[in-house]
Protein backbone atom coordinates (compact mmCIF):
# COMPACT_ATOMS: atom_id res chain seq x y z
CA UNK A 1 0.00 0.00 0.00
CA UNK A 2 1.35 3.42 -0.97
CA UNK A 3 2.11 5.91 1.79
CA UNK A 4 0.12 9.18 1.83
CA UNK A 5 2.52 12.10 1.46
CA UNK A 6 -0.22 14.69 1.78
CA UNK A 7 -3.43 14.29 3.79
CA UNK A 8 -6.26 16.83 3.80
CA UNK A 9 -8.88 16.43 6.51
CA UNK A 10 -12.16 18.38 6.45
CA UNK A 11 -10.63 21.50 4.88
CA UNK A 12 -13.05 24.43 4.87
CA UNK A 13 -12.61 27.92 3.50
CA UNK A 14 -14.96 30.84 3.01
CA UNK A 15 -14.38 34.24 1.47
CA UNK A 16 -17.12 36.39 2.90
CA UNK A 17 -20.41 34.66 2.15
CA UNK A 18 -18.84 32.45 -0.52
CA UNK A 19 -17.97 28.90 0.54
CA UNK A 20 -15.04 27.78 -1.60
CA UNK A 21 -14.02 24.58 0.21
CA UNK A 22 -16.74 22.75 2.09
CA UNK A 23 -15.05 19.94 3.98
CA UNK A 24 -12.42 18.55 1.61
CA UNK A 25 -10.91 15.26 2.75
CA UNK A 26 -8.37 13.58 0.48
CA UNK A 27 -4.98 11.88 0.37
CA UNK A 28 -2.14 12.17 -2.14
CA UNK A 29 0.14 9.14 -2.29
CA UNK A 30 3.90 9.04 -2.67
CA UNK A 31 5.13 7.56 -5.92
CA UNK A 32 1.96 8.50 -7.83
CA UNK A 33 0.61 11.35 -9.92
CA UNK A 34 -2.70 12.65 -8.59
CA UNK A 35 -4.74 15.04 -10.75
CA UNK A 36 -7.26 17.52 -9.37
CA UNK A 37 -9.95 18.02 -12.00
CA UNK A 38 -13.14 20.02 -11.97
CA UNK A 39 -14.84 23.00 -13.60
CA UNK A 40 -13.81 26.60 -13.09
CA UNK A 41 -14.58 27.95 -9.60
CA UNK A 42 -14.68 24.45 -8.13
CA UNK A 43 -12.03 25.30 -5.50
CA UNK A 44 -8.89 23.83 -7.10
CA UNK A 45 -6.73 26.96 -6.80
CA UNK A 46 -7.80 27.65 -3.23
CA UNK A 47 -7.04 24.07 -2.24
CA UNK A 48 -3.53 24.32 -3.68
CA UNK A 49 -2.96 27.65 -1.91
CA UNK A 50 -4.00 26.05 1.38
CA UNK A 51 -1.42 23.28 0.89
CA UNK A 52 1.26 25.86 0.07
CA UNK A 53 0.40 27.95 3.11
CA UNK A 54 -0.63 30.94 0.99
CA UNK A 55 -4.21 30.71 2.27
CA UNK A 56 -5.11 29.61 5.78
CA UNK A 57 -8.11 27.26 5.99
CA UNK A 58 -10.94 28.26 8.31
CA UNK A 59 -11.07 24.68 9.59
CA UNK A 60 -9.48 21.29 9.00
CA UNK A 61 -5.99 19.85 9.04
CA UNK A 62 -3.24 19.44 6.45
CA UNK A 63 -0.56 16.82 7.08
CA UNK A 64 2.62 16.85 5.00
CA UNK A 65 4.82 13.75 5.24
CA UNK A 66 3.35 12.90 8.62
CA UNK A 67 3.72 16.38 10.12
CA UNK A 68 0.88 18.81 10.61
CA UNK A 69 1.26 21.94 8.50
CA UNK A 70 0.68 24.99 10.66
CA UNK A 71 2.28 28.30 11.42
CA UNK A 72 5.80 26.89 11.03
CA UNK A 73 6.58 27.21 7.31
CA UNK A 74 9.48 24.74 7.37
CA UNK A 75 7.33 22.01 5.81
CA UNK A 76 7.41 23.98 2.55
CA UNK A 77 11.01 22.90 2.05
CA UNK A 78 9.63 19.50 1.08
CA UNK A 79 7.42 21.02 -1.62
CA UNK A 80 8.18 21.96 -5.20
CA UNK A 81 5.68 24.34 -6.79
CA UNK A 82 5.29 25.17 -10.47
CA UNK A 83 2.67 27.90 -10.77
CA UNK A 84 0.94 28.87 -13.97
CA UNK A 85 3.47 31.48 -15.03
CA UNK A 86 6.04 32.16 -12.31
CA UNK A 87 6.48 35.87 -11.48
CA UNK A 88 10.28 35.93 -11.68
CA UNK A 89 11.94 39.37 -11.31
CA UNK A 90 12.01 40.82 -14.82
CA UNK A 91 15.43 42.45 -14.43
CA UNK A 92 17.24 39.26 -13.35
CA UNK A 93 18.80 36.89 -15.86
CA UNK A 94 17.77 33.25 -15.90
CA UNK A 95 21.11 32.35 -14.33
CA UNK A 96 20.55 34.90 -11.55
CA UNK A 97 17.12 33.41 -10.86
CA UNK A 98 18.68 29.97 -10.41
CA UNK A 99 21.47 31.42 -8.26
CA UNK A 100 18.93 33.29 -6.10
CA UNK A 101 16.90 30.14 -5.49
CA UNK A 102 20.08 28.23 -4.64
CA UNK A 103 21.14 30.99 -2.22
CA UNK A 104 17.89 30.53 -0.31
CA UNK A 105 18.84 26.90 0.31
CA UNK A 106 22.65 26.87 0.48
CA UNK A 107 22.85 23.50 2.19
CA UNK A 108 20.82 21.66 -0.47
CA UNK A 109 22.34 20.30 -3.67
CA UNK A 110 20.68 21.71 -6.79
CA UNK A 111 19.38 19.35 -9.47
CA UNK A 112 19.66 21.19 -12.79
CA UNK A 113 18.70 18.21 -14.90
CA UNK A 114 15.82 20.06 -16.60
CA UNK A 115 18.13 22.96 -17.49
CA UNK A 116 20.18 20.49 -19.51
CA UNK A 117 17.24 18.56 -20.95
CA UNK A 118 15.57 21.75 -22.11
CA UNK A 119 18.93 23.04 -23.46
CA UNK A 120 18.34 26.24 -21.48
CA UNK A 121 22.00 27.20 -21.02
CA UNK A 122 22.20 29.60 -24.02
CA UNK A 123 19.16 31.51 -22.70
CA UNK A 124 20.26 31.89 -19.09
CA UNK A 125 22.30 35.05 -19.71
CA UNK A 126 19.23 36.99 -20.86
CA UNK A 127 16.99 39.04 -18.55
CA UNK A 128 13.69 37.33 -17.77
CA UNK A 129 11.82 40.15 -19.53
CA UNK A 130 13.44 39.13 -22.82
CA UNK A 131 12.64 35.44 -22.53
CA UNK A 132 9.79 33.95 -24.53
CA UNK A 133 6.79 32.55 -22.69
CA UNK A 134 7.93 29.02 -23.42
CA UNK A 135 11.44 29.67 -22.13
CA UNK A 136 10.05 31.22 -18.95
CA UNK A 137 7.97 28.11 -18.44
CA UNK A 138 11.04 25.91 -18.86
CA UNK A 139 12.82 28.00 -16.22
CA UNK A 140 9.73 27.70 -14.04
CA UNK A 141 9.89 23.90 -14.33
CA UNK A 142 13.62 23.80 -13.62
CA UNK A 143 13.09 25.76 -10.38
CA UNK A 144 10.18 23.53 -9.27
CA UNK A 145 12.28 20.36 -9.62
CA UNK A 146 15.51 21.96 -8.40
CA UNK A 147 15.77 20.28 -4.99
CA UNK A 148 14.13 16.92 -5.74
CA UNK A 149 11.05 17.74 -3.61
CA UNK A 150 9.09 14.98 -1.93
CA UNK A 151 5.85 16.62 -3.08
CA UNK A 152 5.50 18.37 -6.44
CA UNK A 153 2.56 20.70 -7.09
CA UNK A 154 2.15 21.49 -10.78
CA UNK A 155 -0.44 24.04 -11.90
CA UNK A 156 -1.08 23.99 -15.67
CA UNK A 157 2.59 23.01 -16.11
CA UNK A 158 2.79 22.57 -19.90
CA UNK A 159 1.07 25.87 -20.77
CA UNK A 160 3.32 27.57 -23.33
CA UNK A 161 5.61 24.59 -23.88
CA UNK A 162 6.14 23.32 -27.41
CA UNK A 163 5.48 19.61 -28.09
CA UNK A 164 9.15 18.64 -27.69
CA UNK A 165 9.56 20.48 -24.38
CA UNK A 166 6.21 19.15 -23.19
CA UNK A 167 7.40 15.61 -23.85
CA UNK A 168 10.62 16.25 -21.91
CA UNK A 169 8.63 17.66 -19.02
CA UNK A 170 6.17 14.76 -18.88
CA UNK A 171 9.02 12.28 -18.83
CA UNK A 172 10.56 14.15 -15.88
CA UNK A 173 7.24 14.03 -14.01
CA UNK A 174 7.00 10.27 -14.51
CA UNK A 175 10.58 9.81 -13.35
CA UNK A 176 9.96 11.89 -10.22
CA UNK A 177 6.94 9.77 -9.32
CA UNK A 178 8.94 6.64 -10.06
CA UNK A 179 11.56 7.81 -7.57
CA UNK A 180 8.90 8.20 -4.88
CA UNK A 181 7.71 11.80 -5.17
CA UNK A 182 4.04 12.61 -4.73
CA UNK A 183 2.86 14.70 -7.68
CA UNK A 184 -0.26 16.85 -7.49
CA UNK A 185 -1.30 18.08 -10.93
CA UNK A 186 -3.93 20.48 -12.22
CA UNK A 187 -4.54 20.99 -15.91
CA UNK A 188 -7.42 21.94 -18.18
CA UNK A 189 -5.84 19.74 -20.87
CA UNK A 190 -7.55 16.50 -19.91
CA UNK A 191 -5.63 14.47 -22.50
CA UNK A 192 -2.48 15.48 -20.63
CA UNK A 193 -4.02 14.47 -17.31
CA UNK A 194 -5.03 11.16 -18.83
CA UNK A 195 -1.46 10.56 -19.94
CA UNK A 196 0.17 11.37 -16.60
CA UNK A 197 -2.27 10.68 -13.76
CA UNK A 198 -2.55 7.52 -11.71
CA UNK A 199 -5.24 8.93 -9.42
CA UNK A 200 -8.00 11.51 -9.80
CA UNK A 201 -9.64 13.92 -7.37
CA UNK A 202 -12.83 15.39 -8.84
CA UNK A 203 -13.66 18.67 -7.12
CA UNK A 204 -17.05 20.30 -7.56
CA UNK A 205 -18.61 23.12 -5.53
CA UNK A 206 -15.87 22.85 -2.92
CA UNK A 207 -16.32 19.12 -2.31
CA UNK A 208 -14.48 16.01 -3.44
CA UNK A 209 -17.08 14.17 -5.50
CA UNK A 210 -14.76 11.37 -6.60
CA UNK A 211 -11.42 10.05 -5.42
CA UNK A 212 -9.79 6.98 -6.88
CA UNK A 213 -7.63 5.60 -9.65
CA UNK A 214 -8.13 6.31 -13.33
CA UNK A 215 -9.40 2.74 -13.68
CA UNK A 216 -11.88 3.27 -10.84
CA UNK A 217 -13.19 6.34 -12.65
CA UNK A 218 -13.55 4.47 -15.92
CA UNK A 219 -15.42 1.63 -14.26
CA UNK A 220 -17.71 3.99 -12.36
CA UNK A 221 -18.65 6.09 -15.36
CA UNK A 222 -18.39 3.50 -18.13
CA UNK A 223 -16.24 5.93 -20.11
CA UNK A 224 -12.70 5.27 -21.29
CA UNK A 225 -11.71 8.87 -22.04
CA UNK A 226 -11.18 11.20 -19.11
CA UNK A 227 -13.04 14.10 -20.72
CA UNK A 228 -16.16 11.98 -21.14
CA UNK A 229 -15.76 10.47 -17.68
CA UNK A 230 -15.60 13.91 -16.04
CA UNK A 231 -18.62 15.06 -18.05
CA UNK A 232 -20.50 11.98 -16.89
CA UNK A 233 -19.58 12.72 -13.26
CA UNK A 234 -20.88 16.26 -13.60
CA UNK A 235 -24.16 15.03 -15.07
CA UNK A 236 -24.49 12.41 -12.34
CA UNK A 237 -24.05 15.05 -9.62
CA UNK A 238 -26.49 17.41 -11.30
CA UNK A 239 -29.21 14.73 -11.54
Amino acid sequence: MTTPALVLTDIRKRFGRLTVLDGVTAAVASGRVTAIVGPNASGKSTLIKCVLGLVRPDAGEITVLGERAGRDPCYRRRLGFMPQGAPFPENLTGREVLDLVQALRPDDAADLDLVHRFALEPQLGKPVRLLSGGTRQKLNAAVAFMFRPAILILDEPTAGLDPLASGVFKEKVKEAAGEGAAVLLTSHVLSEVEELADDVLFLLDGLIRFQGTMEDLRRMTGEQRLERAVSRLMRMRAA
